[in-house]
Formats: C-alpha cells, sequence, structure tokens
C-alpha cells in the first residue's frame, strides 16, 4: 500500500502530521478518518481500517488533531470544537488535491467528530462511527477525579493510557455543551453505525441513540466481541470490510474502464494467520475470498489451497471461453460444467529438498444441450484456447521485487 506523509495547515494555523494511503491501482473514492479521543493517526486500528480499504481502492487520509502524534500546537488548547475544524481543513486540503472525500470515518470522539463536521464538508456522502459517543461529554469519564481541579484551576494533568495530557477547562466545557442529535438529525448523507455490544468504554446505548436520531438511509452493524479500541487485526479488517460494502451503494465507486489489452487490476493477498497458513485475498473494492492448506498440511481448511485457486483459474476461463464462442456461433449450448484436478501435493512441493515434479491438471468438460458431435468435438478444441490454458502450458515469468516502506508495527 503506498503511504504519502504529508502535512497541512490546521485550524489554528500549526501544521497538523498525516499520512495518506492509497491504492495500487485507480482511486476510486477518498475517506477521511478522525481518531478517537488522545489517539494518533498511527493506532493499530486505523492503519488496519486504512490499509484494508485502500486494498479495495478508498484512499484514506488519517492524521493527528492539534497538539497530538505529530502534528503541531498544544492539546490543553484544544477542544471538540477545534478538532471538529481540523476535520473540515484536512477536507480542504484534499479538495484542493481534487481528492475531495466521500466519506467520513470517525473512532469513539472521532465518530462524534465525523457526525458535526459533515455539515462543513459538502463532498461527503456517507459517515461511519465506530464505538462512537451520541454525548460528547461521555469522554469526561476518563478523568472525572480532576474535574474539580479543572474547575478551580482552569486545567489540570491527568493520566490517559498511560501518558500525560493536560485538560483544560474550555476542553470540558465545550464537550459539556455539546448536543449531536441536531446535527444527526441534519446530516444529509448515507450514517453507518459499528459498536460492540460489549463495549465496556462506551457502550451500545449510545450507537442506539445515534442510530435513532439519525435519518435514512441509515444502517447498524455490530462489532461482536470486539474491544472499544478494535485493537484485533480480525476485527479492524472486518469493520473495513463492511464500510467498503457498504460505501460502494451511497459513494459511488465505480472504477474507470481500463484502455484496452490493460492489464487486470491489483490482487493483494495478506497473511491473515501467522502460526498456519491462511490468507486474505482481496481483488479490488468488491471481491473477497480466502487462501490456506489442508488440515493436513498444517493450515486449517478454511479456504482453497494455492492450487485450488490456479484450478479455478483454468476451470473458470475454460467455461468462459466455451460460452463466447457458441454464443457468438448461436449453438444450442445451454450449460457448461468443467471439474479439474491437479495432481502434486498441496505443501510438498515447496520444500527445498523436494522432488521436481511436473504439474498436470486434468479438465473434464461437460457440455449440455442439442449439439452435434461436430459442434461438440469443436468446442473441446476451443478448450484448449483459453487464455489460462495457454498460460499455464507456456510458462509465465515472475518478477517480484521488495517494497520498501516504513515498519507498520503490527
Amino acid at each position: 500500500m503506498p503511504t504519502e506523509r504529508i502535512t497541512f495547515t490546521g485550524h489554528a494555523g500549526n501544521t497538523l502530521a498525516a499520512r495518506l494511503d492509497l491504492p495500487e491501482g485507480p482511486v476510486l473514492a477518498t475517506a477521511l478518518f478522525a481518531h478517537c479521543f488522545t489517539c494518533s493517526k498511527d493506532i493499530p486500528a486505523a492503519r488496519r481500517i486504512a490499509g484494508r480499504l485502500a486494498a479495495m481502492g478508498i484512499a484514506v487520509l488519517r492524521f493527528d488533531f492539534t497538539g497530538l502524534g505529530h502534528s503541531e500546537g498544544e492539546f490543553e488548547n484544544t477542544t471538540f470544537s477545534s478538532n471538529v475544524a481540523d476535520l473540515i481543513k484536512a477536507a480542504q486540503y484534499l479538495a484542493a488535491r481534487d481528492m475531495a472525500p466521500a466519506l467520513l470515518i470517525g473512532h469513539s470522539l472521532g465518530g462524534a467528530a465525523v457526525l458535526r463536521a459533515r455539515a462543513g464538508i459538502p463532498s461527503v456522502k456517507g459517515v461511519v462511527t465506530l464505538a462512537a459517543p451520541f454525548d460528547p461529554g461521555h469522554v469526561s469519564h476518563h478523568f472525572e477525579a480532576a474535574l474539580p481541579e479543572i474547575e478551580a484551576k482552569g486545567r489540570a494533568e491527568v493520566c490517559l493510557g498511560g501518558r500525560p495530557f493536560v485538560i483544560g477547562k474550555e476542553f470540558v466545557d465545550d464537550i459539556s455543551a455539546e448536543a449531536l442529535a441536531p446535527a444527526i438529525a441534519e446530516l444529509k448523507a448515507a450514517l453507518l453505525v459499528l459498536h460492540a455490544p460489549r463495549d465496556e468504554t462506551v457502550s451500545i446505548d449510545n450507537a442506539a441513540s445515534i442510530f435513532t436520531a439519525a435519518k435514512h438511509p441509515k444502517s447498524f452493524v455490530t462489532l461482536d466481541d470486539a474491544d472499544h479500541l478494535i485493537s484485533r487485526p480480525a476485527d479492524a479488517e472486518y469493520a473495513a470490510e463492511v464500510i467498503a460494502a457498504w460505501a460502494g451503494r451511497y459513494i459511488g465507486m465505480a472504477p474507470p474502464a481500463p484502455p484496452p489489452g490493460a492489464p487486470e487490476g491489483i490482487l493483494r493477498v495478506t497473511e491473515a494467520d501467522p502460526d498456519g497458513f491462511l490468507q486474505d485475498v482481496q481483488s479490488g473494492p468488491y471481491h473477497h475470498a480466502l487462501a490456506d492448506e489442508p488440515l493436513a498440511y498444517g493450515g486449517t481448511n478454511r479456504g482453497m489451497s494455492p492450487y485450488g485457486f490456479v484450478a479455478a483459474g483454468l476451470g473458470a476461463c475454460t467455461s468462459m471461453t466455451l460460452r463466447m464462442y457458441a454464443r457468438r456461433k448461436g449453438w444450442p449450448l445451454e450449460g457448461i460444467s468443467v471439474d479439474v484436478s491437479h495432481d502434486k501435493v498441496h505443501a510438498q512441493d515447496a520444500l527445498p529438498s523436494g522432488p521436481a515434479k511436473i504439474d498436470q491438471f486434468t479438465r473434464v468438460v461437460r457440455l449440455c444441450g442439442p449439439l452435434s458431435g461436430e459442434q461438440r468435438s469443436r468446442l473441446l478444441e476451443i478448450a484448449d484456447k483459453c487464455p489460462v490454458h495457454r498460460t499455464l502450458e507456456s510458462g509465465a515469468r515472475v518478477v517480484t521485487r521488495l517494497e520498501t516502506t516504513e515498519h507498520s508495527g503490527a
């Protein structure tokens, strides 16, 4: 996933640090991500969700709010309203690059911020909240013991997530006065609410309130037993898949038509289980599958094997080629099925000391319909002309390069 390190000017003139995660292929849409209270753009949930969405063709800008992460400014001088203003500035930066965001995604307090910011970002067609509070004042329970000191002295240092932060009275007053219900009612964008029923930081009641206050179109999807920070990779990837599938209905993600003869887009395979062999296969924004090995070879048998995918490609290409030919000839071909088998044992041929073997794919073609013997014989010849068949028989050159990127940390 290509990632640009960028900066832009925030609401108070400070330089804000951001990352723009881009698809390998064409950008089908752009999303703006708002992180949780006192978090940063680099928390695992933000990185994983941005990476998954980028693999689906959605560019994602995630940035540090003023005074957090690598952004300039003093956190104690910020408020909920200033976070909203920073979001609008981020959207303006994207618009200046001809990438105006069609999607806002906010996690926890960031979810409340995107609900408020929507009115100031006209390009937005969809808003997504993850474990968001209905009342921004909810975050004050993180530093409830310090509220008397903040009231008396105007500020207090508190420990949040093991780190010291200075909370100012202006922040407390701002979140206390904030009421999101009117903003949600006038959202004028599709809404997706994602929340875990067991969230111990922001209860599921908040999701119910957000959902009830919104007008249609609106959707709610449970994150099951995910924690508030969506720290498990599987939960973050599930959330991203739901977001991408949902967004496709509302934000117009039709890819540009490729030029004649252009190769297919990027297919990304990501390891899903470091202790086994499970792989997550994503082809563009709409197609997703799992690859694995059988139990006998150390896998969990949750998807087709790599050779199974090769065999599937041969079978599918054969059937498509036959259909295309019969359609062009006007022949009465009513149905096609192709059985493909591969004679190699699944994982053993990957061992360096393994014996050399020749791959053999056995293909059995079934043709339904009142076809003549001559037509059936011709279709069998055409099966050998399918592009995948030709690739397998002639061989292919694989070019491999190592992408040099910063260490993800997760």
